[in-house]
This record gives C-alpha cells, sequence and structure tokens, in this order.
C-alpha cells in the first residue's frame, strides 16, 4: 500500500469516527450544559468553595470569575515550580529558574502550554501531576464555559444573567474531561503508551526517561492543551508509539471542537446553525491540510532533515490539525517542514484557531467571526445585521472587533520588535526568510494560545521568556472578556423576527460569508509578513 493510501485511509477512519461520535456527544455537551441537575460530587465542591450553584452572575461577573479563577492558578503554579526541590518525585531537579517558572505558568493557565525548557530534565512528577495536569484540566473547561456563555447570550432574552462560571467549570470538568480522559487513557496504554512514576529507565547504559505519560497524553490532546511530558512530545514513541496511537491522537484533538458545533446548534433550537459552521471549519481545515500534504510530499528543499517515523501523510494530518486547533502537539519537527507547509501550519494559527479550534475557544473564536461577517453584509445592503434574532449594533460589533483584533496586534509587535533585537539572530537556527518564519511562528503560537513550535528558535532568554507570556495572557484573556461582553450584550435584547431583509445563516450563502471573512481578515492582516517569511522561502 503506497504512503498516499495509507494517509487517505487514516483520514477517511479519522472522519468516520467524528461522525459517528458528532451527535451523541454533542448532545451530550449540551445537556451538560443546560441540565439543572447537580451531581454529588459537584455539591461537594460547591460546598467547599462557598458557591451557590443555582445563583447565576452577569458578564461582569463571570469574566472577574474566569480572571480571577486563572489568576490565583497561574501564582499557585508559579510557586510549585518554584518550590520543587522540597516535593517528592523531584528527581534532584531542584527549583525551575524564575522566568522559566513566570513563562510556564502562563502557558499552561492559558491553555497555550507553550514549553520553553526540557521537562526530563527541569520538571519533576509532582509538578507534573499537581500542576500541569491540573491546569490541562481546569484551562479546557475555562474555554468550554467561555464558549457557553456565550451560546446563552444567543438564546436568552431581556436578561442579564449568563449562567454561574463555578458551575460551567466543574460540569466542564466533572462530566467531559474527566471521564473521556480517563477511558482514553486506557486506550493509550493499551496502544503501548508509558505510564511509570519512574524518573527512567536504563538501556544500554543510557538513562532513557519515563513518566505518567498517559494519563497526561489523554487530557493533553482532548484538552487541545499540547504540553508534553517528554521533550519531544508526540513525537516521542512513549507517548506516541505507532500510526494508532497517532489516528487515537489527532481524534482526541478534534472530538470536543467538532462537536461543540452540534451543541451550539441543540442550545439554540436550529442544528442547522451548528452544522454551518462545522461546514465551514472543516472545509478550511481540509483545504490547509491538502496545502501542508501536497508541499511535504512534492516539496523543493532537499529532503535530507524530515522526520520520517510516522510518514508525509501522518505528520501532515497531525501538524494541520494541531495548528487548526489550539493544541500545540507535535508528532515531526515543524522547523522541518517546506516554505509552504510551515507557511500552511502558520496560516492555520492566523486564521485565530477556528478551523475548528480549540475546546470552547474555536466556537467562541467562529461565532465571534460571524458576527463581523453579518456586520460587513449589513453595510453592503444598507440594514442592521441580524444573527440568530439579535441585533448587531455598535455594543456587539465592538466587541467582536476587539476580540478578533488583539491576537494580530500582540503577535505583530511581538514579532516586529524581536526581530530588530541585537540579540536575535543567535537564538535563530536559521537566517534569513526561513529565521523569520520561526520569529512569525513563535509569536503566533504564543498569541493564539496554541503552543507548538518551528523547534529551531530558542526561546530561554529573558526577552522571549517574558514577552511570550505576556502574548499568552493578552491573547487569552482580553478576547475572553470581549466575548462576554459580548455575550452579554446579546442576552439584553429581545429576539427580533425574520423578516424578508434578514441574512439567511443555515446555507450555503451564508458559509461562503463566513469562510471568506475568516480568508480576508487573516489576508489583509498577515500577508506582508507572510510574503517576507514563509512564502519568500517557498519561492527561493
Amino acid at each position: 500500500m503506497s504512503s498516499t493510501t495509507a494517509g487517505l485511509l487514516q483520514v477517511g477512519l479519522l472522519l468516520l469516527a467524528l461522525a459517528v461520535a458528532h451527535r451523541p456527544f454533542g448532545d451530550h455537551l449540551a445537556r451538560v450544559y443546560t441540565g439543572d441537575r447537580h451531581l454529588g460530587v459537584e455539591r461537594a465542591v460547591y460546598r467547599i468553595a462557598r458557591v451557590d450553584p443555582d445563583s447565576e452572575q452577569r458578564w461582569g461577573t463571570y469574566a472577574l470569575g474566569v480572571l480571577g479563577f486563572s489568576f490565583v492558578g497561574a501564582a499557585l503554579l508559579y510557586v510549585l515550580q518554584r518550590a520543587q526541590s522540597v516535593l517528592p518525585w523531584d528527581f534532584g531537579r531542584g527549583a525551575v529558574p524564575p522566568g522559566t517558572a513566570f513563562n510556564t505558568a502562563i502557558s499552561f493557565v492559558t491553555n497555550t502550554n507553550w514549553q520553553s525548557y526540557v521537562p526530563e530534565t527541569t520538571v519533576g512528577h509532582a509538578v507534573q501531576v499537581l500542576g500541569l495536569t491540573v491546569q490541562n484540566f481546569v484551562s479546557a473547561a475555562v474555554g468550554l464555559a467561555v464558549a457557553v456563555a456565550l451560546v446563552r447570550g444567543f438564546t436568552r432574552q431581556r436578561t442579564d444573567r449568563l449562567g454561574n462560571f463555578w458551575v460551567d467549570l466543574t460540569r466542564g470538568v466533572v462530566r467531559v474531561l474527566l471521564p473521556v480522559s480517563f477511558v482514553f487513557a486506557i486506550v493509550l496504554v493499551a496502544a503501548g503508551v508509558v505510564m511509570s512514576l519512574e524518573s527512567g529507565v536504563d538501556v544500554d547504559g543510557q538513562t532513557v526517561a519515563t513518566a505518567p505519560v498517559a494519563s497526561q497524553e489523554a487530557i493533553k490532546e482532548l484538552g487541545t492543551n499540547g504540553g508534553g511530558v517528554l521533550n519531544a512530545n508526540s513525537a516521542h514513541p512513549f507517548e506516541n508509539p505507532n500510526g494508532w496511537s497517532n489516528l487515537v491522537e489527532v481524534f482526541l484533538i478534534l472530538l470536543i471542537p467538532v462537536s461543540l458545533t452540534r451543541a451550539f446548534g441543540t442550545m439554540v433550537g436550529d442544528r442547522r446553525q451548528g452544522r454551518v459552521l462545522l461546514g465551514v471549519m472543516g472545509a478550511l481545515w481540509g483545504a490547509v491540510l491538502a496545502l501542508v500534504w501536497a508541499a511535504e510530499a512534492h516539496g523543493l528543499r532537499p529532503f535530507e532533515g524530515k522526520e520520517l517515523r510516522f510518514g508525509i501523510p501522518s505528520s501532515a494530518l497531525f501538524a494541520n490539525t494541531t495548528t487548526a486547533t489550539s493544541t500545540g502537539a507535535v508528532n515531526s519537527a515543524h522547523d522541518s517542514f517546506t516554505g509552504l507547509g510551515g507557511g500552511g501550519l502558520l496560516l492555520n494559527m492566523l486564521f485565530g484557531e477556528m478551523t475548528p479550534g480549540g475546546v470552547g475557544t474555536g466556537l467562541y473564536g467562529i461565532l465571534v467571526m460571524a458576527v463581523i461577517a453579518l456586520f460587513l453584509a449589513g453595510l453592503m445592503v444598507g440594514r442592521t445585521p441580524e444573527y440568530l434574532g439579535k441585533k448587531l449594533g455598535r455594543r456587539e460589533v465592538t466587541a467582536a472587533a476587539v476580540s478578533i483584533l488583539v491576537m494580530p496586534t500582540v503577535l505583530l509587535l511581538g514579532a516586529g520588535i524581536t526581530a530588530v533585537l541585537p540579540s536575535t539572530p543567535a537564538a535563530l537556527g536559521n537566517p534569513g526568510e526561513h529565521g523569520l518564519s520561526e520569529i512569525l511562528y513563535a509569536y503566533a503560537s504564543a498569541s493564539n494560545n496554541n503552543g507548538s513550535a518551528f523547534a529551531g528558535i530558542t526561546v530561554t532568554g529573558d526577552w522571549f521568556q517574558a514577552s511570550l507570556g505576556v502574548c499568552m495572557a493578552l491573547g487569552r484573556f482580553v478576547p475572553v472578556i470581549a466575548v462576554l461582553c459580548l455575550a452579554g450584550s446579546l442576552a439584553e435584547q429581545r429576539k427580533v423576527p425574520v423578516t424578508a431583509g434578514t441574512v439567511p445563516t443555515t446555507g450555503p450563502l451564508f458559509a461562503t460569508l463566513l469562510a471568506g471573512a475568516i480568508v480576508l481578515v487573516a489576508a489583509l492582516t498577515f500577508v506582508p509578513a507572510l510574503a517576507l517569511g514563509p512564502i519568500a522561502e517557498a519561492l527561493l
């Protein structure tokens, strides 16, 4: 069987698995966030946290809950890393340096999981389990909560309440992330993924690091986190031993973002709305996959240095999926991709990671873009735009605009300043156009809360640790505030009836409009930078 045939078979199996899971899992997500009953374990959490689960919050209070919870989580994770030397299972690795601890704390709390350190020599199992793994669960649950709050903004009328952040957070962890991660951790162990509390094993006189990998791997992919227990991430045979484990991990990455479109359609009472969003996401995901696959299979650069463990089709599928979501896991070195192939991966992030995007972030990202697309359509026909019966006025469009402008602002500022610093050339693994691509990729990854890296750039210096940390924080929390403000404004409105002037949002016209807006915003913002980096490299 040729590699192309095998690759197409993998893609077919992946799409079949997602199609089977889409309906039941999407409906489960909808029930989780619309039901009134609280589980016993959830009530115990509410009592300990002194939370009234039956009360609801305004958008500002909901946002303060997100920010406060995330700030405390970052502070605790920072302290945990700095105190590693007194914790069990530290294996003599000592306290994590301050700059690295700061960057890592911001990274995992924002669901970015950018890693500027070597896990095998820097982080012990206690920090890994008590700090990083916990954040993998709760940071993903925060993204789910914000997405659900925005959906409630569309479904509710004449109210200033969006739900309860603490309830949404708890349900996301208890009813979605924990049970699915538990099941797939067992599946991954059965596939050969390592699960051990030992620091390593001796092989021919060399120590090979081990860790509790399988439990981390499951939530790392399911929560679109991406941080590896081992430095090579999902390219390491202990994290991703074979083709079956590779396919399972890609499935986990896409499961929640894809199923959330079904949950959205169910919650708004019109499943066609969710199918349109899924169609746009899938079309752009498939288009970039074809671009990356073709570029790697027929690239003009020499083939030496290519990652061959999984082959071009599986590497392209994994890389395209991880950059189209906010995952950041890698099963091959993106630095070894061709100029055009690497540019495709970068383009996924520049789309805003909504094809299909991360857990929660993909859904609220594409809904914000839908608001922008309908606003542009309203300008063309000369009427106030509407979406799902809600008028999109100045306040709503302003919140949407702020949400989509944050990422390019912090990305281009960070990359521009870095490109002219005298110390930057020493940090780059490659000169010229490829070096610029490495810088763009690093700041795109941080600003989009992705976490993957070209792996050809050294980011351990103080400037990179601080600037990338700031990009991660701004790229996560400013859009969250804007999205919750948008949700609050929508919830206060009364639904308006459909008229002859209402743009239909369930057919190919709206799908084309939405896809065009995603591509247009990315093109107008980033073409000059791309022309100097990956496009110039591809033309050499």
